[in-house]
């Protein structure tokens, strides 16, 4: 068995295709093929499903990715322990992110870190399910890092680190009959249409919670994934929303009203308990929280 192999079946696997997956790791389609054939004589097992037009996983398939992704990550975190004794740090991170990252400025700070650490490769996805899937992926070892919004207690095999703190805001238009209440109290609400995020986001558990412990079942018919849709639908009056205040201040034709009591949209760092951060993820994360010096080459 060798790492090319599994590498090749995890791209297979994330994608449901061999034509996405060989486009992912930059090789033709029959290499990927062949490539996981042979895995699955070795294994004398099928792991994909081949039966209908989108690839699926087996029960073994199933099984049989977690093991291999955990040992392909092994792997590399093995061969970054030692990139710092070649006297300059290289390697790779794989890095979470989110929609909005409130006042952090997340393309400052890579550019900043790339000029200090130029031969490491970072990689940033983005979820679907939001901070949910990015805290399963760091459970899971397909991200290294990642930035979310958990409002809640993380789960045991995540580690979190805050970066920033800011309170939702009421958004709404100019002339709402809240627009102009600063702050507005939060049982107030009670009776607006809101717009609500994606479920796993952690912008949409935040306002869920502060409306709950306020007593507001709110009426929500729409649901959207992304603030300047939210921003749209207000607009045109469709509804309101409660909003972290920098994504609030990008909409200013919108009313941004304070409320109280403030609930609080905080942004983490999150990694993964007991696993080793190879040097170069290290040094990103330290980055990040602002915990090394800006750069080291701007002289």
């Amino acid at each position: 068995m060798e790492l090319r192999q599994l590498e090749y079946f995890i791209a297979v696997a994330d994608e449901l295709s061999f034509s996405r997956g060989a486009r992912r790791v930059h090789v033709v389609q029959s290499a990927v093929s062949t490539a996981v054939a042979k895995l699955e004589r070795e294994l004398d097992i099928v792991l994909l499903d081949r039966s209908k037009p989108r690839v699926g996983l087996t029960a073994a398939g199933t099984t049989f990715l977690v093991e291999a992704r955990a040992t392909l990550n092994a792997a590399r975190r093995a061969k970054e322990s030692v990139v710092g004794f070649h006297g300059q740090l290289s390697g790779s991170v794989d890095v979470g992110t989110m929609m909005s990252l409130g006042p952090i400025d997340l393309p400052e700070a890579l550019g900043r870190f790339h000029r200090a650490h130029p031969l490491v490769t970072v990689r940033l996805r983005q979820n679907v399910s939001g901070s949910a899937g990015h805290l399963a992926a760091i459970a899971d070892g397909s991200l290294d890092i990642a930035v979310v919004a958990v409002p809640g207690t993380p789960p045991a095999s995540v580690k979190l680190r805050v970066l920033a703190e800011e309170p939702l805001v009421f958004l709404c238009w100019p002339d709402h009959h809240l627009a102009g209440r600063d702050p507005v109290v939060l049982t107030r609400l009670a009776g607006e249409v809101f717009v609500r995020f994606a479920s796993g986001w952690g912008i949409r558990d935040r306002v869920d919670r502060a409306l709950a412990d306020a007593g507001i079942d709110p009426v929500a018919p729409y649901e959207v994934a992304d603030y300047a849709t939210a921003a749209g639908l207000i607009h045109h009056r469709l509804g309101t929303t409660l909003m972290p205040r920098t994504a609030a201040a990008q909409f200013p034709e919108l009313r941004a009203v304070p409320v109280t009591p403030a609930p609080t949209w905080q942004l983490s760092l999150a990694t993964a308990v007991g696993r080793r951060l190879s040097p170069a993820v290290a040094a990103l994360a330290d980055t990040l929280t602002g915990d090394t010096p800006a750069d080291q080459d701007s002289d």
